[in-house]
């Protein structure tokens, strides 16, 4: 009789671990290379019939349009997460970091070419406001320094109050002046207002508005100059597509067309997952889906203590977005790759969004001219327009059935401001997208797009955290947990929960994701301060 000693016998059952990922989005995606590269057999779920979430690719008569994300900001986690995979993420994904970043227009005049040559920048600035341009290095100075010391707690999971007590986040306090909002922490560096948004408008990308969020986000635009804006080639679909090929070639299954009904509970712990045709058992679940979506139609509101339906119907939530996907016959060859109208009024179109949930008649608006930069995305002597206007998250105030029509004609008379004319004309495919459309094909609550807002009473350890707090065994990856949206921090999300799990299962992570990750949580205390 053979004999099998007590180390194999762990071994055996920590290879045979089985975890189940709700989502192929990029935060899944992250999660399923991690886990797989630490020897767990990692299945993935996905409703839609491709990978991605609401970052993949829609193509129509030859057009290739991003659903979401357009560019791609701070590639270092990503690339440390694909070469712990054993594979370069350059090699795999061609990018093109973007000079000019993108053109600002602003609705009260004027205009800024946003370039991380910062000499060129200083210029830039001063053409508009020359007593912001010298302030110009300051703001960059102070912005380091503030990313660099937040880094390792953006870097660590936030459970309870306590993780605020460390004495490193305290020394933070005076720096991260959470107090402030991102508005009037950027009076301390530039007096003109429109020079103010063409640093803060960089809050829509959390959706939220800049005389709202936290100071701590002026980080998001330093990191536009400091570390690039990149558009990769095929757009940003290409880059969980990849993401997808190389977990599989890891060993990770990805079952595409498969909704999930349910999460399996028992005893107060994730069992499994419940599809339209697989009961999967599994010993961790990790859910990659608009959280308050997922929850309600997941897991019944009688297991949940902390995140019941009540308690997610009173939380705030970003803004949502009215989005055109146009094929166009020609090229608009004089129009920047990325464009961003900001509106005369725009504290009152903010307002109209965030606060009063109604229709702006001059919206600010978003242009990918994607075309300029890359030749796959559309027939020879064709190109793409992707054009975005904020609105209002889902509101019993807005109909999306009357007010497309007459929505989407303000949105082609808006292009005229930066130059797009003679839209309609050439148009040769069209998709749009309401709020109404993000929330019933991507489960979106309210159709925010940017999950839940990033208020101080919605951060760090105030937002769902990256083990869940209701259900053993069961993990939250992406924007709606901590850090927060955006494709980066969506990745570091996949980090933290990745080696959360496995130090549940009691698995070492067989990855190294730079100098943070091999720290204990002292030492980043140390780090930090």
């Amino acid at each position: 009789m053979w004999c099998i000693s007590r180390e194999a016998q762990d071994s055996m059952k920590k290879h045979s671990r089985q975890v189940v990922i709700v989502g192929a989005g990029p935060g899944g995606l992250a999660a399923a290379m991690l886990l797989a590269k630490s020897g767990v057999k990692v299945t993935i779920v996905e409703k839609r019939d491709q990978v991605g979430g609401r970052t993949s690719t829609w193509e129509q008569n030859g057009f290739k349009f991003d659903i979401g994300p357009t560019f791609f900001l701070y590639p270092r986690v990503l690339k440390e997460i694909f070469a712990s995979a054993g594979y370069d993420l350059d090699q795999e994904v061609p990018m093109k970091r973007l000079d000019p970043q993108y053109r600002l227009v602003f609705g009260a005049g004027g205009e800024l070419l946003a370039t991380p040559d910062v000499e060129k920048m200083v210029k830039a600035i001063g053409a508009i406001s020359p007593d912001d341009a010298v302030r110009f290095r300051t703001f960059l100075t102070v912005n380091r320094t503030k990313l660099e010391k937040f880094l390792p707690f953006l870097q660590s999971p936030f459970e309870s109050w306590k993780d605020l007590a460390k004495p490193g986040m305290l020394k933070l306090l005076p720096l991260l002046a959470p107090w402030r909002s991102l508005d009037t922490d950027l009076q301390a560096h530039f007096k003109d207002e429109r020079i103010r948004l063409g640093f803060s408008f960089q809050s829509k990308y959390l959706g939220m508005s800049p005389f709202r969020c936290p100071s701590l986000f002026s980080i998001l635009s330093f990191l536009e100059y400091e570390h690039g804006v990149y558009h990769p080639i095929g757009g940003c679909g290409a880059v969980t597509r990849a993401m997808a090929r190389i977990a599989r070639e890891m060993g990770v299954e990805i079952l595409l067309n498969e909704p999930v009904e349910r999460v399996l509970v028992e005893n107060g712990k994730a069992i499994g997952v419940k599809t339209k045709s697989y009961s999967l058992s599994a010993d961790s679940i990790v859910v990659n889906a608009d959280f308050a979506g997922a929850m309600k139609k997941m897991v019944p509101n009688h297991l949940r203590n902390r995140w019941t339906d009540e308690r997610l119907a009173k939380k705030q939530y970003s803004c949502s977005t009215f989005m055109m996907y146009l094929g166009i016959d020609g090229k608009y060859d004089d129009v920047s790759h990325h464009t961003i109208y900001l509106a005369k009024n725009y504290r009152q179109n903010l307002k109209d969004i965030g606060e009063l949930h109604q229709l702006s008649d001059d919206p600010s608006f978003y242009v990918q001219n994607a075309s300029v930069t890359d030749s796959t995305l559309a027939p020879n002597g064709q190109s793409t327009l992707y054009v975005l206007l904020p609105v209002t998250h889902k509101s019993s105030k807005v109909d999306w059935t009357k007010e497309t029509p007459r929505y989407r004609e303000l949105a082609l008379k808006q292009l005229a401001k930066i130059g797009v004319t003679d839209v309609e004309r050439r148009i040769r495919s069209e998709r749009i997208l309401t709020p109404a459309g993000w929330e019933s094909e991507f489960d979106l609550y309210k159709g925010a797009t940017f999950s839940m807002a990033h208020s101080l009473s919605q951060m760090l350890h105030l937002r769902p955290h990256n083990r869940f707090e209701d259900i053993d065994q069961m993990y939250l990856v992406g924007g709606g947990t901590h850090p927060g949206s955006g494709l980066p921090v969506i990745f570091e999300s996949a980090r933290i929960t990745s080696k959360l799990l496995l130090q549940d299962l009691k698995m070492e992570p067989q990855w190294d994701s730079g100098v943070a990750d091999e720290l204990t949580r002292d030492e980043l205390v140390g780090v930090a301060s």
